[in-house]
């Protein structure tokens, strides 16, 4: 008699692929939203704690500072560890550090728990992109768009007003309870449905680097959040931006002469990926900036209320949506170079009309326009960039990429404010307008290393 077949083992609902996306998707909102939902909320949290206001910025910067500290270390903690460990295991303190901002009894406390969050939060990106790019081919990554940037764009855009809704409703307490749940879900998906792979070898830790970039780079970013505010003449910025400055030059020099580099610099000459790195820092330093001088222009030269002005910016957000559409659809037809080119003239053209508009549906048009148009080129940049990048080099170079991006953000709005204070900031539109067109010309100067992009969109491998 044969005996009945042995039913194969359940294979869980998500899983492979589909489990990257979702649980890439799920901890990148969290952390996209985290990056702007407390604003409106620090009033109210200073407050509850019989603080000054400027006393509860510290909260964010400290978020901002634990992120710089978490970037150079992300890619050697990826290979030495594992991608799937050092993704799951910052998701899990990630949330749980939400869940202790929510306890805390105090603003020293909060602050700290912030800091384990940026920590958690600059390991995720880097590593969480290194996940998702793994797990699809070059050729594949056109279609990624659409995962790509809702975390990058609709989050952000979105933490501000949620962030006054809950506070407003409930308490500032539910800001980061809201992670909890997702955190857990996510994390437990995770857990069932990613695959573990081997990872390259992870040589010998940095020690050098780590001591030198790691604190040069939390300095740098302490230094550009507090110095449009504080002025760039105050004994704390002025010193942690100079000795950020130093040592992050004596961790480029000591990284380019290691052989086991923390933070392999080397990868920059690689034409490729170098000229979509420096792009992504220079476009970030662009879009930045655009959306630090609009909603002042808009409020202080156009007498607009605060709530007009997140308006007239939440347009950018829909049309970065938009903007995953149309590099599904054209990448593969067009190529990087023939689609980043002129949309990144184009943007530039359209950024630095944002000051002379003067209908709010005209500006909300523009920035419509600025997420469509920009939000296309980076999507190819980043794309593209990768393409060659082999996988055991994957986590190394997503670190940097990330870094470079994320210090073009910081220099972006550190540069418009201190061109506003040089020149004023009143209601006289005029300096506002010099910023935009300073955004404008990072934008249009990416366009030269635009020009460095492959021809081709990445086609799939030859068949056997």
């Amino acid at each position: 008699m044969t005996p009945p077949p042995v039913a194969a083992p359940a294979r869980p609902v998500l899983a492979g692929r589909a489990a990257v996306v979702v649980v890439y998707t799920a901890a990148m909102c969290m952390n996209g939203l985290d990056s702007t939902i407390v604003n409106p909320a620090l009033f109210s949290i200073a407050e509850d704690f019989g603080r000054p206001v400027s006393a509860a910025n510290a909260v964010e910067t400290a978020f901002l500072v634990g992120l710089a500290l978490g970037l150079p270390v992300a890619g050697w903690l990826g290979d030495r560890f594992g991608v799937k460990r050092v993704f799951l295991g910052s998701l899990a303190v990630f949330t749980l550090a939400s869940a202790l901002c929510a306890a805390a009894p105090g603003l020293g406390a909060l602050s700290a728990a912030r800091a384990v969050q940026g920590v958690a939060g600059g390991l995720l990106t880097p590593v969480g992109m290194t996940l998702l790019f793994r797990a699809f081919a070059p050729h594949e990554r056109a279609g990624l768009g659409r995962f790509l940037i809702v975390p990058t764009a609709l989050m952000p855009a979105l933490g501000p007003p949620l962030g006054g809704y809950l506070t407003e409703h409930l308490s500032w307490h539910w800001l980061f309870l809201v992670n909890v749940p997702v955190g857990v879900a996510a994390v437990l998906i995770g857990l069932v449905g990613l695959r573990g792979e081997p990872e390259p070898p992870a040589g010998r830790f940095d020690t050098t680097g780590f001591l030198l970039a790691t604190p040069g780079l939390g300095l740098l970013t302490y230094a550009l959040g507090f110095g449009p505010a504080h002025g760039w003449t105050s004994p704390g910025v002025a010193l942690g931006g100079l000795l950020g400055l130093a040592l992050l030059g004596a961790a480029v020099r000591s990284q380019l002469r290691a052989a086991e580099p923390l933070v392999d610099l080397r990868l920059l000459a690689d034409r490729t990926f170098g000229a979509a790195s420096w792009l992504a820092l220079l476009t970030a330093a662009g879009l930045m900036g655009a959306l630090f001088v609009l909603p002042l222009l808009y409020q202080a030269a156009r007498g607009a209320s605060a709530l007009d002005a997140g308006l007239s910016v939440f347009p950018e957000a829909v049309g970065l949506m938009a903007a995953s559409q149309v590099v599904d659809r054209l990448l593969p037809r067009l190529g990087p170079r023939r689609l980043a080119l002129p949309a990144l003239l184009l943007a530039a053209v359209v950024v630095g009309s944002l000051g002379f508009a003067e209908n709010p549906w005209a500006v909300r048009a523009l920035m419509f326009a600025v997420g469509l148009i920009l939000g296309t080129a980076v999507l190819t940049v980043q794309i593209a960039g990768f393409a060659d990048v082999p996988p055991p080099s994957m986590g190394r170079a997503m670190g940097l990429f990330t870094i470079l991006r994320t210090l073009g953000g910081a220099l972006g709005i550190a540069a418009t404010a201190a061109l506003l204070g040089a020149v004023g900031d009143g209601t006289d539109p005029t300096p506002y307008r010099l910023a935009l067109l300073l955004t404008a010309g990072l934008v249009a100067a990416g366009a030269l290393l635009a020009a460095r992009l492959p021809a081709e969109a990445p086609g799939p491998p030859p068949e056997d």
